[in-house]
């Protein structure tokens, strides 16, 4: 990265630290659900450890009071730049009565909040890009300033809700982005497998949208093209699919053992180019990460993590007598 490109974009000092903060914290809270998981302490872990470059590059394009997000179950870091907390994330994956999400009903990261605009998700795959699609109709049938945007692994471009989702889309010029982040494995399917298109973004020109693809390690180079995107769909020109590249950096989930199907050596060279230390030596390089400043992130950081994971593990769970609420009417 060259030095003081996030100013060339228009982004201030502070605005690219709080974008490092929010990552580390993203990662720092992932680390810690592996380990309450692999303790018995909560069931179940599906991480986006390797990919909060993308996410919060993204999220940050994005203007987080007005526009909706349709995230899918790796996106912490974009829950988290949208407004979600520590304490809440650890709420659901504790599934505990006060999850936001979902009362503790759902498995984690099924992320929803209606005052944070997360529209919620659901556990089959790639439903959440027609229900994005469906929210930029509204914005443009009530002619509201807003976009959505929308995320999904490249193993659910291969759905149909895409191809339904982005073709309604593209028919109607609506104002919604589609994120592909490309972690080159679904499940244990590697891309070359998966599709025999060069790239994801390939399928924009079927669709009638513009198509790009970015290096998903950079931050900065995420945030210029989901900015773009941005200002194009508020222009009245239409819905854009991008694909960022990076790399899962955990196994599918920790229910996964992903040594059966890639070896060591791959992972340890992708966590060479992680895309939060890479966005950490590009500030250290600016001179707007100070060591000072990066050991009071840490301090605070582990402070939110451990306040957070003490919060959820004494908080009660929902009452049994309440299990059927918000499935029948009451």
């Amino acid at each position: 990265m060259s030095t003081n490109r996030h100013q060339a974009l228009g982004l201030s000092d502070e605005e690219v630290l709080d974008m490092y903060r929010t990552m580390l914290l993203a990662r720092k809270l992932d680390e810690r659900m592996w380990l309450l998981n692999r303790a018995g302490k909560i069931p179940f872990v599906i991480s986006g450890q390797g990919q909060e470059a993308t996410q919060i590059g993204a999220a940050f394009a994005l203007d987080r009071e007005k526009d909706y997000v349709a995230p899918y179950y790796r996106d912490m870091g974009v829950v988290l730049a949208f407004g979600m907390t520590s304490r809440e994330l650890m709420l659901s994956a504790f599934a505990k009565a006060e999850d936001p999400n979902s009362g503790g009903r759902q498995m984690p990261s099924h992320f929803g909040q209606k005052k944070n605009n997360i529209i919620t998700g659901s556990s089959p795959v790639t439903t959440q890009v027609p229900h994005a699609v469906g929210f930029a109709l509204a914005a443009k049938m009530e002619k509201k300033d807003f976009v959505s945007f929308v995320t999904l692994g490249e193993g659910s471009s291969n759905q149909g809700d895409f191809h339904e989702g982005l073709n309604f889309a593209g028919v109607h010029k609506l104002p919604v982005i589609t994120l592909v982040e490309n972690n080159k494995y679904a499940i244990s399917v590697p891309y070359e497998k998966q599709i025999a298109a060069e790239k994801v973004s390939d399928r924009a020109i079927g669709y009638g949208m513009p198509g790009y693809t970015v290096d998903g390690t950079d931050p900065l180079e995420v945030y210029q093209v989901v900015k773009e995107a941005r200002d194009r769909a508020l222009a009245g020109e239409g819905p854009t699919l991008i694909e960022a590249i990076s790399y899962r950096l955990t196994a599918h989930s920790s229910d996964d053992d992903d040594r059966v199907y890639r070896n060591r050596e791959e992972v340890d060279e992708a966590k060479n180019k992680d895309g939060l230390y890479r966005f950490e030596a590009y500030l250290e390089e600016c001179g707007v990460l100070t060591e000072d400043a990066k050991s009071n992130y840490i301090k605070e950081i582990d402070q939110i993590v451990n306040d957070a994971t003490d919060y959820a593990e004494n908080a009660p769970y929902a009452e049994p007598e309440s299990a059927l609420k918000y499935v029948y009417e009451e």
